[in-house]
Parts: C-alpha cells; sequence; structure tokens
C-alpha cells in the first residue's frame, strides 16, 4: 500500500458498536483484521479474515473477487491507524460500506472484553 494521501473520510464504528455487530447475525458482514500475524496470535477476533498490511501485495490484486465492494465492511488493526489507511484504500477501490474500529482491539480488550490480551 503506498504512501499516498487519501483525502475520504473513514466512517468509524465504536467497539461497542462492533461487539452488538458481531452479537447479530454476521450475514453480509466482511470482517478484516489488517495485523501481522504475530499481533494476532496475542489477541484476535475469530470472526475477522487477517489481510497483514505487510503482505499487501500478496493479496491486493484479489481484493474485487474476495469481497463484494458494496457488502458492509468492517477493518480493524491495534489501535485504528493502519485500518484507517485500509478502509480509504478500500474506498478507492470502490468499496462504499467501509468502517474503520475506532480504536482497533486494543479498545476492544479494554472496553468489551478484558479476556482479549493486551499488547
Amino acid at each position: 500500500m503506498s504512501a499516498q494521501f487519501f483525502a475520504q473520510p473513514v466512517t468509524q464504528i465504536s467497539v461497542e458498536q462492533l461487539a452488538n455487530r458481531l452479537a447479530d447475525s454476521l450475514e453480509g458482514l466482511q470482517l478484516v483484521d489488517v495485523r501481522e500475524p504475530q499481533e494476532i496470535a496475542i489477541a484476535s477476533l475469530e470472526e475477522f479474515e487477517n489481510l497483514p498490511l505487510s503482505e499487501y501485495a500478496e493479496w491486493s490484486d484479489q481484493i474485487q473477487t474476495r469481497f463484494d465492494p458494496h457488502a458492509e465492511t468492517i477493518v480493524m488493526c491495534h489501535h485504528g491507524i493502519r485500518s484507517a489507511q485500509m478502509c480509504q484504500w478500500l474506498m478507492s477501490q470502490g468499496f462504499t460500506n467501509v468502517k474503520n474500529v475506532a480504536g482497533g482491539i486494543e479498545a476492544y480488550s479494554v472496553v468489551v472484553d478484558p479476556s482479549i490480551s493486551r499488547y
């Protein structure tokens, strides 16, 4: 993923909203975690598919076939910075319903589920 500047605002979803969304039906929901495998090994939510940003070259050309550009897509990382970058990139690829998890897995473990390890 290039360091180009993205100007589109990113819709944020709180960790409480995410927890409610996960408790509802996952039908039509696409969940992406952009953290590295070693981070996933420490703390993760099983419903999320891991697309590490460091492996962008391996998965970026498949994004349109792996995911529906019009389905609700929620992106998470450790604190919300990398996932916001991914949201920007997805929107530049034509994704229309992208949301960034504000505070990332860190906030989720503090606010929603303290059993998830922090790092």
